[in-house]
């Protein structure tokens, strides 16, 4: 009998997109081959607290605590356990450690901050545990929106224009932070975080006054905001799936319910549409799919993307937007959902992100560490 393969799969975490984290934590407990995998739910709450054992699930969701723990994870690459946290007397501070289970890879649905921004990576590479997904590199250019359009411009990759303003710039002087986004930029202007993903946070600002409360809304999510350059352009949409050879999805496109795609168009609005493939010209479709690999591979990606562009309806011009490390993973996102359309079946994506993460970590292994001087 073949000894089935132990997969943590971490969620929740301290993030805007917490709940969106959830969803996606619950499909693939569902879709996840049980003959292959045994999964370890580990679950992180909002307070940053590692949860292991019983339900986290349900814990993390206000239902029951009941038989979970506190737990952590070692940097100490001698060891892949998953450990139990427990107070070493009553009321005393210090604690005990005990081993749960020995876990095989690791496989985050951390969307956002604090998982999908090269945090947990680094805590999973220092431990040695081969985990899905991009590592410290790959996953905090993705994160951050401003340095990610730095690399796209230095890789010759359309990007929209933009300006970065910081926290302490719009709280000091609000008028003189818009005046410096107006002078750079026409309006309509998108006000962002830098550093968080599913529309958290964002406006779309028609006038100063929108622009000021926009990007003292942006602000209030990270210490980093991108005010970007409106286009008045279609929302397509890139699954990529690899590592050094990385393969590109047919393109989706998204029409929102709303003005844009915000957070309540994504998860809460059901009116919004996704067009699988998406109705473009097969040059346009290429295009996109060689600037999504392109993308990938220009922040050094692993295993799972989704690339968004904007395609402006005026001049046809295609514009990547931003790329997603660890994009919404339920089964009615777009990032499995274009992978459907193009063969691959939701169960066999888990799959698939599974090897390429035991074969990246397989190719780590092969690193030297040590240098000796042979005299």
């Amino acid at each position: 009998m073949v000894k089935k393969i132990k997969v943590g799969l971490i969620f929740g975490g301290r993030s805007g997109e917490h709940e969106v984290s959830l969803m996606s934590a619950r499909s693939v407990m569902k879709a996840i081959d049980k003959e292959k995998y045994d999964v370890i739910p580990i679950g992180i709450t909002k307070e940053g607290k590692w949860i292991a054992g019983g339900d986290p699930m349900k814990a993390l969701t206000g239902q029951t605590m009941n038989d979970v723990s506190e737990a952590t994870l070692l940097s100490d690459p001698g060891h892949r356990a998953l450990m139990q946290v427990r107070p070493a007397g009553p009321g005393d501070t210090a604690v005990t450690l005990s081993s749960i289970t020995e876990v095989d890879v690791m496989f985050p649905v951390l969307h956002g901050t604090f998982g999908e921004d090269g945090t947990v990576q680094g805590l999973l590479e220092l431990a040695n545990i081969p985990y899905v997904g991009a590592g410290v590199v790959g996953s905090a250019v993705g994160m951050d929106k401003a340095v990610f359009k730095d690399v796209m411009r230095a890789n010759g990759i359309p990007v929209p224009e933009h300006v970065l303003i910081t926290r302490a710039e719009i709280e000091r002087d609000p008028g003189g932070a818009a005046r410096k986004v107006e002078a750079a930029l026409r309006f309509p202007i998108f006000c962002k975080p830098a550093n968080l993903g599913s529309s958290v946070g964002v406006t779309k600002a028609h006038d100063r006054a929108g622009l000021i409360g926009g990007l003292r809304e942006a602000a209030r999510w990270d210490r980093r905001v991108l005010a970007e350059r409106g286009i008045n352009a279609r929302e397509i949409e890139v699954s990529v799936l690899g590592n050094d050879a990385p393969i590109a999805s047919v393109p989706g496109e998204v029409i929102s319910s709303r003005e844009f795609y915000d957070y309540s168009a994504k998860y809460l609005d059901e009116s919004s549409e996704l067009i699988i493939p998406a109705n473009l010209p097969e040059a346009t479709a290429a295009e996109a799919r060689r600037m999504a690999v392109g993308a990938f591979k220009a922040i050094d990606g692993a295993g799972m993307a989704r690339v968004d562009f904007l395609l402006d309806k005026d001049s046809g011009q295609l514009y990547v937007s931003e790329i997603n490390t660890i994009p919404g993973f339920t089964q009615i996102s777009m990032y499995p959902k274009l992978w459907e359309a193009s063969g691959i079946s939701y169960t066999e994506l888990i799959d698939r992100l599974i090897e390429l993460a035991l074969e990246r970590q397989a190719d780590k292994d092969n690193t030297l560490r040590s240098y000796e001087v042979n005299e």
